[in-house]
């Protein structure tokens, strides 16, 4: 066996390496991001959808399931109220439907709002 030198080869002697062939875009991989990943953007998107939160509130919170570029998202919430709670829901899943699309290239055909608890904002307490 002939011992190889330092300095040798095709990069010095000036002869251009022929380079691989392109790979199709089809094999070349892909990009999965983590389901709790998903989950932190649709509740930072909730949080952002019903904004200002009531002073007790907790955050929102978002648990999802990715399955084929799909992502079913259910978002748990704390209200104000009196307040239209039909409207404030409808808000979470828009905007959670359109970050999420946005963000990972997911389609988001759920949104599942829960409210957990609803808080006065008058300060007049629970009661009637």
């Amino acid at each position: 066996m002939t011992p190889v030198r330092a300095g040798t080869g095709a990069a010095a002697t000036g002869t251009p390496r022929p380079s691989p062939p392109p790979v199709p875009p089809a094999e070349r991989g892909a990009t999965r991001i983590a389901d709790r990943v998903v989950a932190k953007i649709a509740a930072q998107a909730a949080r952002e959808a019903l904004a200002p939160l009531p002073g007790a509130a907790a955050a929102p919170h978002a648990t999802v399931v990715v399955a084929q570029q799909t992502a079913r998202v259910r978002v748990r919430v704390e209200l104000g109220y009196p307040g239209d709670i039909g409207a404030r829901c409808a808000a979470v899943r828009s905007r959670v439907t359109s970050r999420v699309g946005a963000l990972t290239d997911l389609k988001v055909p759920e949104v599942a709002v829960e409210v957990e608890r609803l808080h006065p904002t008058t300060g007049q307490g629970a009661g009637r």
